[in-house]
Formats: C-alpha cells, sequence, structure tokens
C-alpha cells in the first residue's frame, strides 16, 4: 500500500511539471522549411505599432519571413512609414505606378510570398506587409524550386483579423502609417531573479523542516528502546504513518508512469482539460496551504493547544482544532483565485497555493538513502530531455511545452507551475519553472541536510550547503541558457541534475561517506546500553 501511495504522490504532482520556459518564444527555428541563401531568416515575431491620422492607435504582433532584410530590433531606430494598399491586392503582377517608399499591404494567395516581396521592391516600397488567409500567423518560406533569393526589403506577415482592420482604415481614406522592428529580449530579467529565489527559498524552508521532523522522529525513537523491555527492543518503530518513503521500484516507474500521463494530456488537452487540472491544482494547493499554517501556528503558544486537540469528522478522521479553523480561509484563498485566474496579478495567488503545495510534498515524501535519490534524479533528467527535445521526432512538436503552455485549450497554460510577469522584457510574458525542476532535486537536497542533522555534521563539514549551492547554480545556468536561446523553453533538469547529484557523489567519495549515504541513508546511532542486575 505504502508502495504505490508514493508511486501516486510522486506521479501525481511531477508529472505536470515542465520546464522553465517563457510565455513565447520571439525567436522560432524551423527545421523543415528550406533554407538556402537569400532565404535564411529566423522566423522572429514583429511588433507592429500603428497610427491612424497621426494618432497612435493600437499595436500588432507579425512573423518575420525567412526572406528579406532584417528588422530594427529598437523602436527608436525604426522609421514611422505611411501604409498603402495594393494593386492589385494580391500582388502578383508588377504595379504600373511606383511608390515612395511606403509599406504596401497586400493579400495572401494566387502566388508565392517571394512573387511578391520581389514585386513590392520592384515597385520601390520600403517593406511588405502581407494579411494572412487565417487568424493565426504563418510562417512565410521559399519554394523547393525557387533560384536563389535576393530580397531587399523586410516582409511581415499579419493576421487575417489584423489585416481586415488596416485595409478598412486606409479604404475609408485614413492615413494609416506603421513602424516595423523586432526587440530583443534582456539578457536577464528581474523575474527571473524572484523566481530563482523563490526555488531557492522553499527547497531550504522544506529542507529544514523535513530535517528539523526527522530529528524529532530520531529523538523520539532513541526514547522508545531506551525505555523499551527486553521483549520490544527487536521492534521496528515507524517513525510517522504519514511519511512516504520512495523505493528504488517507484523512482524507476516514474518515468514510465509520468510519460503515460504527459502524454494523456498532450492529447486530450482542451478548455474543459485545464479546467479539471485548475480543480486538481486548487484541492492541492488547499492541502498544502492548509498543512504549512497549521504547522507554522502551531509554534506559537496560543495556538499550540489547537493544534494539539483533536474532533472526529466524518470521512476525515481525526481532526485537530486548528485545521478546522484553517480550513474555511484555505478554501477561499484557492475558490477566489480559480474565479479571477486570468486577472493580471492572479500569478500572485497562483505561486502561494504552488509553493505551499510543494513544501508540503518535500515534508511528506522522503527519499531513503543516496541509491534512490540517484535512481530518481537520472530517470527524471531522461524524461526531461526526451519529452522538451526528442519528443519532437515523433510529435513534430515538444510535448512538454506545448502541455506547459497550454496549446488548444484557449487557457494561459496550466497551473502546475510558478510564474512572475517579466517586468523589463518588451514582448511581456512570464518567466516559469515546473514544479518538478522544484521538487525532484529538493527530494535529495531535503535528504542531505537530514543526514547531516542526524550526524551531528557542522554546515561547512555537511553536506546540505553543497546540494543548495550546486541546485542554486544549475538552475542559474538553466536561466542563462533559456536567454542564449531566445527565449526557447529549456529541461531545468538537464542543468540541475549533473550540478546537484554529482556534487553530492563526488564529496561524498572523497569523504569517505558514500557507503553509508548510498545505503543506510542515515548514520548509525549508539544502541543504549542495558544492565542487568544481578540475581541476590
Amino acid at each position: 500500500m505504502d508502495f504505490w501511495r508514493g508511486v501516486w504522490i510522486v506521479v501525481g504532482v511531477l508529472v505536470l511539471s515542465l520546464s522553465l520556459s517563457s510565455a513565447g518564444d520571439i525567436v522560432h527555428h524551423d527545421n523543415i522549411a528550406p533554407k538556402r541563401p537569400g532565404c535564411e531568416n529566423n522566423f522572429v515575431l514583429v511588433k507592429v505599432p500603428t497610427w491612424v491620422n497621426g494618432v497612435e492607435d493600437n499595436e500588432y504582433v507579425g512573423v518575420g519571413a525567412r526572406f528579406g532584410t532584417s528588422l530594427e530590433s529598437k523602436e527608436k531606430h525604426a522609421t514611422n512609414t505611411r501604409v498603402v494598399l495594393a494593386d492589385p491586392p494580391d500582388f502578383c503582377r508588377k504595379p504600373k505606378n511606383m511608390l515612395s517608399q511606403e509599406v504596401i499591404l497586400v493579400h495572401r494567395g494566387n502566388c508565392s510570398f517571394t512573387v511578391k516581396a520581389n514585386n513590392a521592391e520592384a515597385a520601390n516600397a520600403s517593406a511588405i506587409l502581407i494579411i494572412n488567409n487565417r487568424t493565426e500567423l504563418f510562417k512565410m518560406v521559399c519554394e523547393d524550386d525557387e533560384p536563389d533569393v535576393e530580397i531587399g526589403i523586410p516582409a511581415v506577415m499579419l493576421p487575417q483579423d489584423v489585416g481586415a482592420i488596416l485595409e478598412n482604415d486606409l479604404m475609408n481614406k485614413s492615413k494609416v502609417s506603421v513602424q516595423l522592428y523586432s526587440p530583443l529580449r534582456p539578457v536577464v530579467d528581474i523575474a527571473e531573479v524572484f523566481l530563482w529565489l523563490m526555488a531557492v527559498g522553499t527547497i531550504i524552508f522544506a529542507s529544514y523542516w523535513s530535517a528539523w521532523s526527522a530529528r524529532e522522529a530520531a529523538i523520539e525513537h532513541d526514547k522508545l528502546l531506551k525505555d523499551a523491555s527486553d521483549d520490544s527492543l527487536h521492534m521496528e518503530v515507524d517513525r510517522s504513518n504519514s511519511l512516504v518513503e520512495i523505493s528504488t521500484t517507484a523512482a524507476i516507474l516514474f518515468v514510465v508512469i509520468a510519460s503515460c500521463f504527459l502524454v494523456m494530456f498532450y492529447k486530450l488537452m482542451s478548455f474543459w482539460f485545464v479546467e479539471i487540472l485548475v480543480v486538481l491544482f486548487c484541492i492541492g494547493g488547499i492541502e498544502g496551504l492548509q498543512t504549512c499554517l497549521v504547522t507554522l501556528l502551531s509554534c506559537f503558544r496560543r495556538f499550540k493547544h489547537a493544534g494539539e486537540s483533536y474532533v472526529k469528522v466524518p470521512f476525515f478522521g481525526a481532526v485537530s482544532y486548528l485545521t478546522l479553523a484553517v480550513a474555511p480561509f484555505c478554501i477561499a484563498f484557492a475558490v477566489v483565485w480559480a474565479v479571477y485566474r486570468r486577472v493580471s496579478f492572479a500569478w500572485i495567488g497562483q505561486d502561494i497555493l504552488g509553493i505551499a503545495l510543494i513544501i508540503t510534498v518535500l515534508q511528506l515524501v522522503r527519499v531513503p538513502n543516496l541509491k534512490v535519490g540517484t535512481i530518481l534524479l537520472s530517470c527524471a533528467f531522461l524524461y526531461d530531455i526526451f519529452w522538451v527535445f526528442v519528443s519532437k521526432w515523433w510529435f513534430h512538436e515538444s510535448v512538454m511545452i506545448v502541455v506547459a503552455r497550454g496549446d488548444k485549450s484557449g487557457e494561459d497554460g496550466i497551473p502546475m507551475l510558478l510564474k512572475i510577469p517579466r517586468l523589463f522584457d518588451p514582448w511581456g510574458g512570464y518567466s516559469i519553472i515546473g514544479f518538478g525542476d522544484i521538487i525532484i532535486p529538493g527530494l535529495v537536497v531535503a535528504f542531505s541536510l537530514r543526514y547531516d542533522w542526524l550526524a551531528n555534521k557542522k554546515l561547512r563539514a555537511g553536506y546540505f550547503v553543497w546540494a543548495m549551492t550546486a541546485y542554486g547554480l544549475g538552475l542559474l545556468i538553466t536561466y542563462v541558457a533559456l536567454n542564449l536561446m531566445d527565449g526557447h523553453g529549456q529541461p531545468a533538469l538537464l542543468y540541475i541534475v549533473p550540478f546537484t547529484l554529482g556534487t553530492l557523489l563526488t564529496l561524498a567519495q572523497m569523504r569517505g561517506d558514500l557507503k553509508v549515504l548510498w545505503t543506510r541513508g542515515e548514520p548509525e546511532r549508539p544502541c543504549p546500553h542495558f544492565h542487568l542486575q544481578p540475581s541476590q
């Protein structure tokens, strides 16, 4: 029973944990579309602010073509240029009248994108805006049978609804002008700093809570052995019925079961499915927030008696009065977040519920030794890499990233993420980190602190400070890679696992503790001595 409980607790939370990623990539690499001289640009998102009759209007987003010149990255360097309608609308033949460096607005269809761009350049246009025949964006590429392309103006595609707005303004004799530029993301956004602090702080807090609980249990264990009779000396004392220790088999099964669930989420992703995930997240968040609040309040003398007094509740068994007191608040908090989760500041409530849930899981679920921790981290390492990168070969897109964004659901991603808005990013969006990128390495980090406390090791002589530092460095490298990859989703465990696990294994080997950490997971404690009185 405890075995399967461990499997399902780990899988139930971690299967939804996704790699670090921004809200949307601004550079889209494509290995399918043909690349050759003159047709080798990356697909970049383009900001298109508009002015109507000299008054600033809406700002739209387009996508740059594989061909043409690159756009300015700073708004101050982008020229405010007048827009004119193409004649004919599809611009598949050269126009009779020349332009004066205006931006030309044309419709998609009837000829290739490069033909339209060549005609626009021949007509002396400064850029070409192509209206898609659908409301989404489309990657404009060169045809396979086209010769080398030489186009000297930028080409940008707009969604159908945006094109209709601009076209309507122009047909009503309004003067429309635009700027075209593709700003770069900042190297570091303050959101990433705060997210790093949240992840590191959560693991530190959970580790100390777990170590404190383990030390209290060890003290109680020793007292029971000391006071035991000869008949009960060899009885095994259960530390806590509420704790779940992950076995080697459960650690391996994580990859299999988690992968099955992830594929199911990928196939079933829709609005109603995200609603179900929101409900499940709220249930977990309520339990986590309630557990954290009860534990914190029990530290105060005023609430200690209420935390130790119990009443029997149908379906729930014995429940403390303090739990009954904080439960309504926790339920109300989760419900309010669920109802208003689409407002701009809802990420605060999501992070509070998520952090409480993560801390509770790290307190309830434990790895018994470094062997299980190594297997779990190694399996999660392969799991993360496969579903972020390798899955593209079978599904033509990253399954992990698609599930994280909540594609096809109409929602702004699934709730099983910690996220903070990117404050200084011209593209906005969020910096996010999946629960598993905190929980999985956090289980091993918490194990290291439990070992240090039980072995009475000082901070520098122990393993926790080095494991925690290695985790922080691994997460930092993840953010560096994220920015170097122009915001593409990164499997955080690709960087965190080698740092954290490599540090622990190397340090344990150098200190001669590897055998104890690998098998027992805790230092040997001296058994109490019992002296038999001689018979008189």
